[in-house]
């Protein structure tokens, strides 16, 4: 996966990041895959609008007409069934990206919900769940030991509470 931004004809980004009209707080950058970027490097540079993917009038998509006009009909032809909705996407990406090893860290930020919402639904395919962990400290353990691994540079040097002269005698 990659992630790198375009710039269109007349200094817009036409960025390779998914996002939508929500506040700037909550846009989200989104790793494409090789065969997605090649897509859209086919797509012509449009200097009169910043959009990446601009409605046929030029502007934002109307997502209900959308999908009776084009969603539908296309998986019709395709012959895909049941139809999906255009949110089940959603669903695939999380799917495809936690077997391909994302974290569910770095896929709570992509989808921008919460870890433990991600968890929630699709913890059982994450790679970095129980039994992958069991795995790594499994391999882990099978290296030479070294009990000063987890020492830290912040761990502080104390003295010992009791030594030599400290002791009484008698």
């Amino acid at each position: 996966m990659l992630e790198r931004r375009r710039r269109a004809a007349g200094g817009h980004d036409r960025s390779s990041e998914s996002t939508t009209r929500r506040p700037i707080a909550s846009l989200r950058a989104v790793p494409l895959q090789r065969i997605a970027l090649a897509a859209l490097d086919e797509l012509p540079p449009n200097p009169h609008c910043p959009l990446l993917l601009p409605s046929a009038s030029g502007g934002h998509f109307d997502l209900h007409n959308f999908r009776s006009r084009h969603w539908r009909p296309a998986q019709l032809a395709a012959g895909i069934r049941p139809l999906r909705r255009v949110y089940d996407l959603r669903h695939t990406f999380a799917t495809f990206a936690l077997r391909a090893g994302i974290s569910t860290f770095d896929l709570s930020r992509y989808m921008g919900t919460s870890l433990a919402m991600i968890d929630r639904h699709y913890g059982h395919l994450a790679r970095d769940g129980r039994e992958h962990a069991i795995k790594l400290l499994d391999a882990h353990a099978g290296t030479q030991p070294d009990v000063h691994a987890v020492d830290a540079g912040w761990t502080p040097n104390l003295s010992p509470a009791a030594n030599v002269g400290n002791r009484k005698d008698g």
